[in-house]
């Protein structure tokens, strides 16, 4: 698997523009197929999404490298992750950031993110099943905010558990209508930035 996670790196991510060499050193040291189904495997480190169970995804390896890259990662010491899912981003989060808390709203897919992050030895990651849009409060400020699902608009939770300085990536729009979209927090409010075409599970608000 080393050979094709080398070659994820080289034509997913370098070949478009990634250029953030702690997110590449990520994406060349955690592996991608512990946290796929079994039946694809073999499809783990391919240019696409892929589902695991409960409508939901793993994201498209660039639309990650983009994300970690344009919340600076690497140099955040509190990070809050909004849908573990299968665990893959919380693990490069892990591996770019000093604590990462991670939230996923459906309790079979966190507890098996959890065993399979447990597994592999992060632990720098806390977990906790609730309502994303809510965040996790207790652990705010953070520096960065990663979203792994589309909000129609900025959950206001989110944005005040954000510190000054701090940055959000976060899919907004409907439907086929979506864009991973960058907020900075500043002393005078929030900026957005959109970064690229997407699509993601929808951000559901419920307890």
């Amino acid at each position: 698997m080393d050979i094709e996670r080398e070659a994820m790196v080289e034509t997913q991510l370098v070949d478009r523009g990634i250029s953030d060499r702690a997110v590449l050193d990520a994406f060349l040291q955690v592996p991608r197929h512990p946290f796929v189904l079994s039946p694809d495997r073999d499809w783990a480190y391919g240019d696409h999404p892929l589902s695991i169970g409960f409508g939901q995804t793993i994201s498209q390896p660039y639309v990650i490298a983009l994300a970690l890259s344009a919340v600076s990662a690497a140099t955040a010491s509190a990070v809050l992750e909004i849908g573990t899912g299968s665990g893959y981003q919380t693990a490069l989060l892990a591996t770019l950031a000093k604590a990462v808390r991670t939230v996923e709203r459906i309790g079979v897919l966190a507890r098996r993110a959890q065993e399979t992050l447990d597994r592999l030895g992060y632990a720098n990651i806390r977990y906790r099943i609730g309502n994303g849009v809510l965040g996790w409060a207790e652990g705010a400020p953070y520096d960065a905010i990663v979203v792994s699902a589309a909000a129609r608009t900025i959950p206001p939770a989110l944005v005040a558990q954000l510190a000054i300085g701090g940055r959000m990536a976060i899919p907004l729009g409907d439907g086929f209508s979506q864009k991973l979209t960058l907020i900075k927090k500043t002393p005078d409010g929030i900026t957005t930035e959109p970064l690229c075409d997407c699509r993601f599970v929808p951000l559901i608000d419920a307890e």
